[in-house]
């Protein structure tokens, strides 16, 4: 299907919804004279009718999602000065153990954010699913959802049923998204390996930082950033525990001819849950201000007026350094959101 013939469907599907204008947003220190920073945030989750179902059914207890519209998007969006939010299903993906409905799932959660994309025009972006450890499902994926729906990049998981982006059996994948030049955004998973550390589930929010972590680890000592330079990573929450274990991983040195700094400085970070004064100042050390990009983890966490207070109230970027994390950062990543 053409990419004219598949919009002109979805303008069949129901009329597009009137963009709201967004208020302005006052700035504390850091950004007194931008009453209207226009963010991007390239973390936040949406959901479609057969992600909540599965969801449901395996009891993953993600409330947010199941009760999740793109109203409830907006409106946040608006409080907190984001012009544009790149959307993203969230963990556990759509992989369920069968191969087939994966594919299926993945379809529908794109063609839903390609639908959301164009009837909300400039307010909406997605990454597109994959249906990850499915290699040639997702290589069919990616080339669907990049080529027909205009994806701004893919969605994968720290890690696809126990196996991580460096993997051997990804680097068809890798290799396709290097060719393609894509912005590939990492969530964390709940490794099947730890999920029930801690009763209750009371660990899960540390286990999904360390899946991070991981999948930091991966690519770095695969060499996957060395053999797939043009891939634009984007790790969630501040890069997991990455900022402050970074002694730990240069051991990756050998394997990195520029060596594990460069490599880890030449990514991007989001600042979901990584915004506050304790985090911050570890994250700012090891991240260059171009590579950190706003984002919120809607409708899990605090909503995108929350994150830029604490960003503001950190004391730790100026007003210039704030319009790049706010904004700039990510218009260059997704052209098509820059005017």
């Amino acid at each position: 299907m053409h990419r004219r013939q598949f919009l002109a469907g979805l303008s069949a599907l129901g009329a597009a919804a009137l963009i709201p204008e967004i208020r302005a947003v006052a700035q504390g220190r850091g950004g007194a004279a931008a009453t209207n920073p226009r963010r991007i945030d390239v973390h936040h989750h949406f959901s479609s009718p057969g992600f909540v179902a599965e969801i449901k059914a395996h009891n993953t207890g993600q409330t947010a999602l199941m009760n999740w519209t793109p109203q409830q998007s907006i409106e946040d969006m608006d409080k907190g000065g984001v012009q544009t939010a790149i959307l993203s299903i969230s963990e556990p993906n759509v992989w369920f153990g069968d191969d087939a409905k994966a594919r299926a799932l993945a379809r529908e959660c794109n063609e839903l954010g390609a639908r959301l994309a164009a009837d909300h025009k400039g307010r909406f972006g997605f990454f597109a699913a994959l249906p990850l450890p499915d290699v040639d499902g997702a290589l069919k994926e990616i080339a669907y959802a990049m080529d027909t729906l205009k994806a701004d990049g893919v969605c994968m998981m720290s890690s696809h049923n126990g196996k991580y982006p460096g993997d051997p059996a990804f680097v068809p994948v890798m290799d396709e998204l290097n060719r393609r030049k894509a912005v590939v955004y990492s969530h964390p998973f709940r490794a099947a390996c730890c999920q029930d550390l801690l009763p209750q589930g009371r660990g899960l929010g540390g286990e999904l930082n360390h899946d991070t972590t991981v999948a930091i680890a991966s690519v770095l000592y695969s060499a996957t950033v060395v053999r797939c330079p043009d891939i634009k990573f984007i790790w969630s929450h501040g890069g997991g525990t990455v900022p402050y274990i970074t002694s730990r991983l240069q051991g990756a040195d050998s394997k990195l001819p520029k060596g594990t700094i460069y490599e880890l400085q030449r990514m991007y970070y989001d600042t979901a849950q990584a915004y506050n004064i304790y985090t911050l100042p570890s994250f700012r050390k090891l991240v260059p201000p171009s590579h950190i990009l706003f984002g919120t983890d809607f409708p899990f966490a605090a909503g995108s007026a929350a994150v830029g207070k604490g960003l503001l109230d950190s004391g730790e970027f100026t007003a210039a350094e704030m319009r790049m994390i706010n904004r700039d950062n990510a218009a260059a990543l997704f052209p098509r959101f820059r005017t």
